[in-house]
């Protein structure tokens, strides 16, 4: 794998740190901002809701070369965790958290067709599990780390501290990454037309609904901990870096699998998904299945983004990052819908049981579009020209 690959992972540990970075802190938020746990989980919503706005600013990029594109999203991002550190008021904070996802979505939209041109398309599906690895080690490292320092020194500082990741990516992504090989920029039409398949549509509203229920669930996973499990909120670092390794396992094995068989295993893992939510719904009480249980809902919900990404990938015009950053924007929206049903279901039930029942329906419905998308998409589509069907599919 090309060392450029690297950079493109320190770019995503940042992000990720960000994104995931206040599922451990709602108790601090809740305290300092006098809003309920359901309201301060939508600090997960506005950054969904932003991450899907992301195509626009991709769009708006779209004719630059894509290592000035990467440079210019996450200094954009960096301004983005320096504002929300500085939040004077909680709407300040939800505000800044959604200007920041704007930069996630094209970043990683960007990332994937870049990686996707550094390798041979047999490994593509790999190339793309190792620039996601950074996404996942945020999970491992950087979310139990911000939890750590937000939790000794206040939330405030959680922030500062991605912030100087942030810096640290962009060192990254000037020194590492190559410059293009393309030497005509990307056209508006070419990069649009992909759109026009139905296919496409149905391929991304698969991976808003399958990985919408991961979290309704996850977005609230810091009280569950404390409040049914009985963890106390220093333990709860360290479940998170359970959860975080099994993000790791989960994404390296998964890009192997999908190498192999793209469909079969996308299935495996949103059913086992499905099941490992149900379990935590109703065995939520018991420590010694919540353990095990964070580790799988890492590995297979995370395990996701890579055969998600690869699948949608398929639909893609030569040299556009427009489709890949569209199923980013999927990821966000169904960040933004779990997030928003758990909360509903939160404040009007106030049981946790309800809230990862849902969220076990959710993922179940996003199976049975994304098996409809998988058996319509038999033919490869005129505008495929990153990765053919597998033999699975």
């Amino acid at each position: 794998m090309p060392l450029a690959l690297l950079a493109l992972a320190l770019g995503a540990f940042a992000i990720g740190s960000t994104e995931f970075l206040t599922n451990g802190l709602l108790s601090s938020l809740s305290g300092e901002f006098d809003v309920t746990i359901a309201q301060a989980g939508m600090v997960t919503t506005a950054y969904a809701l932003g991450q899907m706005c992301g195509p626009i600013l991709a769009l708006a990029l779209l004719r630059l070369p894509s290592k000035r594109t990467l440079l210019i999203l996450m200094a954009f991002f960096t301004a983005g965790n320096f504002l929300a550190s500085i939040s004077p008021s909680f709407g300040f904070l939800l505000g800044s958290r959604f200007i920041t996802a704007w930069s996630h979505t094209a970043f990683f939209g960007v990332a994937s067709v870049a990686a996707s041109g550094l390798v041979p398309a047999k490994k593509q599906a790999s190339a793309i599990a190792l620039v996601f690895t950074g996404l996942t080690l945020s999970m491992l490292l950087g979310m139990p780390l911000g939890t750590l320092i937000g939790q000794a020194a206040g939330w405030r500082a959680a922030f500062f501290m991605v912030t100087i990741i942030s810096l640290a990516s962009v060192a990254g992504l000037a020194l590492l990454l190559p410059a293009d090989r393309k030497l005509e920029p990307a056209s508006y039409r070419q990069s649009l037309l992909p759109f026009r398949n139905p296919r496409l549509w149905l391929a991304l509203s698969a991976t808003a609904i399958g990985f919408g229920g991961l979290f309704a669930s996850f977005t609230f996973i810091e009280p569950l901990l404390t409040q049914v499990s009985g963890f106390s909120s220093g333990q709860v670092i360290w479940l998170l870096g359970i959860y975080g390794a099994g993000l790791v396992v989960g994404n390296t094995l998964s890009g192997k699998a999908a190498d192999r068989a793209l469909v079969r295993t996308t299935v495996f893992l949103v059913l086992l998904l499905a099941v490992v939510l149900a379990v935590v719904a109703f065995a939520a009480g018991y420590k010694v299945v919540v353990i095990p249980a964070l580790f799988l809902l890492g590995a297979c919900g995370f395990g996701l983004l890579t055969p998600l990404q690869t699948f949608v990938l398929r639909f893609a015009g030569p040299g556009s990052p427009l489709v890949g950053t569209a199923n980013t924007a999927a990821l966000g929206a169904g960040i933004m819908l779990g997030s928003l049903l758990g909360g509903i279901i939160l404040d009007s039930s106030g049981s946790f049981t309800a809230v990862n029942l849902a969220a076990a329906g959710m993922t179940l419905a996003g199976l049975v579009v994304y098996v409809v998308a998988a058996s319509t998409s038999r033919r490869p589509p005129r505008t495929q020209h990153l990765i053919q069907l597998s033999a699975d599919s």
